[in-house]
């Protein structure tokens, strides 16, 4: 994978590769879904072509029948068609926001909440558990953990789902952490969610736009000051609510360079990857054209766009429309090259490092073998001179008899 990439980059830096440059590196900024558990024609020919970056797994999409073994020949089938490393990504938090679920053979997973009320030693063994699987699986990025806080009990997609720690800021960035820690073990990413902070919402922005300008404090930060200053944020979710407080022009925070560029980027120094979350959820795609969305979003700061065509009702954005949409705005110069070539970095940044943490992880489980092995061939040279010493106290009593007969 690292070599793979590495011959890529150079090659798009040097302007050598044969597909448009500005093609690939649009196409590293899109993320979708697929429809069904199999291989989707169209997006493996988007992925084989460079349109695409990054893929998404639903449950959907997972085999009903030997789901651990098909669905990895599936994420397989997709990042060997890849002509840069794919981020295969997943919402994999546990409890209600679980996808792979015990009925399709895969590990038990429990919510945030019942976690939050537990010990960091319960946090860090289904953390492992679940990266364990994803890594298994070639899923390499997952989209979790949630870092909002409980404020509000009610909120219909938070707290009342169980997906927020606690409602307490520090306890929610040390379970965080730990999450966080035992991903990274296994070589999967995480992505911090949903940035400024959704907790204390009390609508939900899959169905329609969600202000939270009245209810939101800056305590809700404090998980992402604490997890950037310590160096565990891989990359970040953006939210859809509006939040007046930080953006007097009330834009939801996906779309806001007030949010995003502002204090994300400059106010708390984060210069990773931002996701945007799904891009056809109502908050956005009600108030906003497709064309206009994409628009600020790129602007703002977002580096890959999520159209995940996995919310009811909602008009299906294809991989072509969405690649054409961003770079029409690119040619007439709404969206400077500069600004793609951010994104651009940045992903690849990131894909740089994921290359070499599975190469260590791979690195690492093949040295487990080699010992495994190393120990066996101790345990079969010890066993072969038991048998050596068996046969040779067997020819030994042979002899003896042989010789009693002969004195007879």
């Amino acid at each position: 994978m690292k070599n793979r990439l590495i011959i890529l980059l150079i090659l798009i830096s040097n302007g050598v590769y044969a597909q448009d440059s500005l093609d690939i590196k649009i196409g590293q900024m899109i993320l979708t879904g697929f429809p069904k558990a199999e291989v989707d024609p169209a997006l493996l020919e988007a992925v084989r072509n460079g349109k695409v970056g990054s893929v998404i797994i639903f449950e959907k999409n997972i085999p009903v029948k030997n789901s651990y073994l098909n669905l990895k020949k599936i994420t397989w089938a997709y990042q060997q068609a890849a002509p840069i490393p794919l981020f295969i990504a997943i919402d994999q938090e546990g409890g209600r926001v679980n996808r792979l679920k015990e009925k399709y053979g895969f590990p038990r997973s429990v919510s945030a909440a019942t976690l939050g009320k537990s010990t960091l030693d319960s946090v860090k063994f289904y953390g492992e558990l679940t990266a364990a699987t994803l890594a298994a699986l070639g899923i390499n990025i997952n989209f979790a953990p949630v870092v909002d806080i409980a404020s509000n009990p009610d909120n219909p997609i938070i707290a009342k789902v169980e997906r927020a720690y606690s409602k307490n800021a520090d306890s929610v960035a040390l379970y965080a952490e730990a999450f966080i820690s035992e991903h990274r073990k296994l070589g999967v990413f995480t992505a911090l969610k949903h940035f400024p902070g959704h907790g204390s919402s009390k609508t939900d922005t899959h169905l329609d736009m969600t202000d939270i300008t009245n209810t939101w404090t800056e305590q809700e930060l404090t998980p992402y000051i604490k997890l950037i200053q310590n160096g565990l944020v891989d990359a970040v979710m953006t939210a859809h609510i509006v939040n007046g407080r930080l953006d007097q022009d009330k834009l939801p925070a996906t779309l806001s360079p007030k949010i995003i560029n502002g204090l994300l980027r400059r106010g708390l120094r984060f210069d990773g990857v931002v996701f945007s979350d799904d891009m056809q959820m109502h908050a956005i795609s009600k108030h906003y054209s497709l064309e206009e969305s994409i628009k600020l979003a790129i602007l703002a700061g977002v580096d890959i766009l999520c159209f995940t065509n996995n919310i009811q009702g909602s008009q299906e954005r294809t991989v072509d429309k969405v690649h054409a949409i961003i770079r029409n705005f690119v040619q007439d110069g709404t969206i400077p090259v500069s600004r793609i070539d951010e994104s651009f970095g940045r992903i690849m940044a990131l894909k740089r490092r994921l290359g070499a943490q599975a190469e260590r992880y791979y690195q690492d489980e093949l040295t487990s073998l080699r010992e495994q092995l190393a120990e066996k061939d101790s345990l079969l040279q010890r066993n072969d001179e038991k048998v050596r010493q068996l046969e040779a106290a067997m020819t030994s009593d042979t002899d003896k008899k042989k010789n009693k007969k002969k004195k007879r």
